[in-house]
């Protein structure tokens, strides 16, 4: 058995740099992955879907290109290099991460399952096929979610995409049936059918983005439909058929009535599980919640002292920017002798349809559930000068404020480039910056963060 002072299991967006920094700190470290360097976020999530978003932008765009006076004929979207140039970048930024960790001092990578064995002890079964046993004082677990699959009748009888297995795809999907309205969802929804698919999104809830407020839930809602895309809520996936033409047939309980949707591709975008099962984590007395998430106080360490859980393996927020966030927490807490918690901590976060979905802090939902004093600023996209001028007024800026202390208590931004400009309202409120301030702001004109003055101004009319 090979002792290390640290294992890192899992190299997203926490342990891969975690792993780094602890050799690097003097501890003989070593990171154990069972697939790629770079989790989720370099693999399957951030990297490779923003650059396809990308190429349905610039479809989108050349679609609607007259409006602004330039006269496109006859693009088409060629799938098999849109795949080729995600699977390019998606390479360049796992290869690079993987090189840098395999050239640190006291650092060992080893690709294989890790289980654990005892208290502090894990057997991991390598990619080649042996079997290896490790023990250390210190472990770090960032093992990740992955998609949770539904119980439909007759969803194992058809080859159903994922998240992940949908950019493998090098050919347009004729129509693709999207199983959840959210945030994944609606993300690939508008990507295919900017592509060419037709689209049918079925949403259990009463709602699309149910987590927002009403208002930007219908908001979206509009600007989806107004690109033909079909979106059914209070719905309920009750059986798929697939027929011998290869087509599918899903039966669809809406409003309680049953409706056949004929389609040739399902994603199955209802949320993620975190990855526990394989772990054994009882072999060495870490708790979890019922859905499998690893228990952590407000420093990110388990209910056994010395044995760390990081990332979306733990619950709560699943953003890649929370994972790194995990990591320099720990790493400062442990190595820098530092203080630091989890608790309270800002949680920005950017839903990449387009237009973006941007929030921060507090919305009109929570305020009223905590019965918060509080004022709420809108200013709908038409307004925005820079919007005008670039041809795309859908969405709108909201913004709720405390009246008394003149504090932001949270902000989303429906519009384009939404997450960059909730980003300057984030820092605001991380500064104490209050809106009366932030009207009076100079701006560079014209930007989109200029028209936080008049979101502000909204108060004295």
């Amino acid at each position: 058995m090979k002792q290390y002072d640290a294992i890192v299991i899992g190299s997203g967006q926490a342990g891969g740099p975690l792993a780094k920094k602890l050799a690097l700190a003097g501890k003989k470290t070593a990171l154990i992955e069972k697939r790629w360097i770079g989790g989720t976020c370099v693999n399957d999530g951030c990297t490779p879907t923003k650059t396809m978003v990308a190429s349905a932008k610039m479809a989108y765009m050349a679609d609607n290109s007259l409006s602004l006076g330039v006269k496109i004929k006859g693009f088409t979207v060629d799938m098999a290099k849109i795949k080729k140039r995600k699977d390019a970048i998606v390479h360049q930024f796992r290869d690079g991460s993987q090189k840098g960790l395999e050239a640190t001092k006291n650092l060992d990578v080893i690709f294989g399952e890790a289980t654990f064995t005892g208290d502090k002890t894990i057997s991991v079964k390598l990619n080649s096929g042996r079997l290896k046993e490790f023990n250390a004082d210190l472990f770090f677990i960032n093992t990740g979610a992955k998609p949770l699959i539904p119980e439909i009748e007759g969803l194992n009888d058809i080859d159903y995409l994922t998240s992940t297995t949908i950019m493998d795809l090098d050919k347009v999907p004729e129509h693709l049936l999207v199983i959840g309205g959210n945030y994944i969802g609606l993300e690939f929804g508008q990507m295919f059918c900017r592509f060419g698919s037709k689209v049918t999104i079925v949403e259990r809830s009463g709602r699309i983005v149910s987590r927002e407020d009403e208002d930007v839930s219908e908001e979206l809602t509009k600007i989806l439909e107004e690109e033909d895309i079909t979106i059914h809520c209070n719905a309920i996936t009750s059986k798929i058929k697939k027929k011998q033409s290869d087509k599918i047939t899903a039966t669809v309980l809406i409003n309680g009535s049953e409706k056949k949707i004929r389609c040739s591709h399902v994603l199955i975008a209802i949320g993620r599980l975190p990855q526990t099962a394989t772990l054994n984590l009882p072999a060495t007395g870490v708790e979890m919640d019922e859905r499998g998430n690893i228990k952590v106080n407000d420093k990110l360490e388990t209910n056994i002292k010395g044995i760390y859980a990081l990332g979306d393996v733990k619950g709560g927020p699943a953003f890649t920017h929370i994972s790194y966030n995990d990591y320099t927490i720990v790493y400062r807490n442990l190595i820098k002798n530092e203080n630091l918690s989890i608790k309270d901590r800002q949680v920005p976060y950017c839903m990449f349809t387009d237009p973006q979905l941007g929030r921060i802090g507090l919305d009109e939902t929570e305020a009223k559930k905590r019965k918060l004093n509080y004022k709420v600023a809108k200013l709908p996209m038409a307004y925005v000068a820079r919007a005008i001028e670039t041809g795309d007024t859908r969405g709108f800026m909201k913004a709720l404020v405390d009246p008394d202390t003149k504090q932001i208590l949270g902000a989303t931004i429906l519009g384009p480039e939404g997450g960059e400009t909730m980003t300057i309202l984030q820092m605001a409120m991380a500064g104490g910056i209050t809106y009366d301030e932030i009207r009076y702001f100079v701006f560079a004109h014209p930007l989109f963060a200029e028209s936080l003055n008049n979101l502000f101004m909204t108060f004295d009319t």
